[in-house]
């Protein structure tokens, strides 16, 4: 897999003020996103916890449940990071005979711990835009606060069409900015203002990790746009669940072809 390398003073500030003007359009995106989540994946859990006053665990449960996960499926985790996931669809009733995760950060994967994790599990590095996976691999696919991070986001939700099997549930958890006025400027401030600072001082990280967050959320796709895309990858019964106030979106798609559709 081609990922690009970062020069040797970016490694110091992944994200300065140049690139956040329009961080999905930097060439290097790839490689100042591997950099980025390395440097983090100490604290990443935890700063998460802290930044989301807990509510992320709830987010995860809504994301399994909206996977509707079966005792013979199997289920890839793109983006897993330190396995957070992973370990919620491994406490899912009915729960899964195959776990896969999948990231290209090596520090995330080193911090994964599955410790009482009663199915199997198997974590890849890789890159979400050319998984080492076979076509029609997973029956379940899910992808949380990852897609944002794509340098080509047509380009992964293609792959995750690729590797995922006729009647595969995608379930993909990702940012948003609230259609609220008033709501839309007390999230700005806080992501803007508020949480680069406070996961700054927890984290201990100099690469900009959480300036890139509230920027990259700000220029991300619209819940209109994202839901357009995942049709055009060639998902159906695509939806889109508002959480948090808006400021959460959970999509859910399927691919079609599986027994759901021969049913009909």
């Amino acid at each position: 897999m081609k990922r690009g390398t970062l020069k040797p003073h970016s490694r110091r500030q992944a994200w300065d003020n140049d690139a956040l003007r329009d961080p999905h359009a930097q060439l290097d995106k790839a490689a100042r996103i591997e950099a980025m989540f390395d440097a983090i994946a100490p604290t990443y859990e935890w700063v998460n916890t802290v930044a989301s006053f807990g509510r992320d665990a709830q987010w995860r449960r809504r994301t399994v449940a909206a996977a509707d996960v079966r005792p013979e499926d199997v289920v890839l985790d793109v983006c897993c990071g330190t396995g957070d996931m992973v370990r919620a669809f491994a406490q899912t009733k009915p729960t899964p005979r195959l776990i896969i995760g999948l990231d290209f950060s090596t520090r995330m994967l080193k911090r994964g711990h599955f410790n009482g994790v009663q199915t199997q599990v198997r974590v890849i590095r890789g890159d979400a835009l050319r998984m080492p996976l076979a076509p029609e691999t997973a029956d379940v696919i899910s992808c949380v606060f990852g897609v944002r991070n794509f340098r080509d986001l047509q380009a992964g939700l293609a792959e995750m069409y690729r590797v995922a099997r006729p009647g595969a549930r995608v379930v993909i958890l990702e940012f948003a900015t609230p259609g609220n006025r008033a709501l839309r400027w007390v999230y700005q401030v806080y992501c803007d203002h508020m949480l680069p600072l406070a996961a700054g001082v927890l984290s201990r990280e100099r690469m900009g990790a959480y300036r890139y967050l509230a920027r990259s959320i700000r220029t991300f796709e619209t819940t209109l746009t994202m839901t357009r895309r995942l049709e055009d990858a060639g998902l159906r019964d695509v939806t889109a669940r508002r959480m948090n106030l808006g400021g959460v979106v959970l999509y859910r798609g399927v691919k079609p072809g599986g027994q759901e559709v021969a049913e009909q």
